[in-house]
């Protein structure tokens, strides 16, 4: 019974985990079905079901790369302890919360690593953080929006120069069928790169207890909960960011959708591979920023594009700073 009441604080904070990665899910719901929305090929209540399955199955075709790097790459492994993660969680969630309220298309993967390093830093000061780790998340800030637009548009320009001689109502038909190959495309890469970040958080939480012996692993409990939850938070959606996502920033046709999404789906896969946490918001705002500037420049609107940067580069700092007044919070309470 004791052992048994010991074990509620973990189990209270792996729920905690798992509520951010249902969060996570809702909150970039956008970025798998934007564009599949937007261009009127699925409605949104069977876009989500079909970004949501994707989603869930990622896990059988990726690595765990992206879960090791959060786990032991972006602060010292040394260091965890569960209030510091229950800490980095609450900078996660409560800033996924206030964006999600605003409409605002910010990064979860971001917010996760900003409330990590702000929880190590309250711990330990700076020198608990993993510098290559984190310059490789902070570079990917920059270069994930900006390799999906370069192949978005690359692709976007291919695809037009293919389907020259063909009317424009073909080149429709034959992209609202390919849609759903590319919006499957990028729920996997989402699924692939974003679930991950939860399974490392909950897997560095488990071996600092150490209930995964001296060796750092992720359980396959640990993945399958972390993509049920994901795709349990695509399939509720996230309304407000689609409209966003998807009509905002440029309209889109099925043509376009197509090429925004395998742009930003290339990127994902290559950033899985490599384990690098990008973010699925960043990647694909590039990719469409660039199918609408291959139509014309005026197509995009850069003043909202603007304000979509800019929250990019407040995310990190402001997730860790909630995190690192959670840390003190809780070491006051507790």
């Amino acid at each position: 019974m004791d052992a048994s009441l010991a074990l509620l604080p973990l189990v209270a904070l792996i729920s905690v985990a798992l509520f951010f990665d249902f969060l996570n899910g809702l909150h970039d719901a956008a970025n798998s079905i934007a564009t599949i929305v937007s261009t009127r090929v699925l409605r949104p209540q069977y876009a989500v079901a079909w970004a949501a399955f994707f989603n869930f199955i990622a896990f059988l075709f990726f690595g765990l790369h992206v879960a090791n790097t959060l786990g032991t790459g972006i602060i010292d492994p040394g260091i965890v302890t569960p209030q510091l993660i229950f800490a980095a969680l609450m900078g996660a969630i409560v800033w996924n919360i206030v964006t999600w309220v605003f409409g605002i298309p910010s990064s979860s993967s971001h917010a996760l690593v900003g409330g990590l390093v702000g929880a190590g830093w309250a711990k330990a000061g700076f020198h608990a953080v993993v510098w290559g780790g984190l310059n490789k998340t902070i570079a990917a800030i920059f270069l994930s929006p900006a390799i999906g637009f370069l192949l978005a548009l690359v692709l976007i320009l291919l695809v037009s120069w293919i389907f020259v001689r063909q009317t424009p109502f073909a080149v429709d038909k034959t992209f609202r069928y390919m849609q759903f190959v590319s919006a499957s495309l990028y729920s996997l890469g989402h699924g692939g790169n974003d679930a991950q970040k939860t399974m490392g958080i909950i897997a560095i939480l488990l071996f600092s207890q150490g209930h995964l012996g001296s060796t750092f692993y992720v359980p396959l409990w640990v993945v399958l909960s972390c993509q049920s939850a994901m795709a349990l938070g695509t399939l509720f959606g996230g309304w407000r960011i689609v409209h966003t996502m998807g009509s905002k920033i440029t309209r889109l046709n099925p043509m376009q959708g197509f090429c925004a999404e395998t742009g930003g789906a290339l990127t994902l896969f290559g950033a899985t591979w490599l384990g690098i946490p990008v973010s699925t918001t960043h990647t694909i705002t590039g990719a469409i920023v660039g199918v609408g500037a291959a139509r014309r420049v005026s197509a995009v609107r850069w003043g909202l594009a603007g304000n979509i940067v800019i929250a990019w580069i407040v995310t990190m700092p402001a997730a860790g700073v909630i995190a690192a007044v959670s840390y003190w919070v809780a070491g006051l309470v507790g």
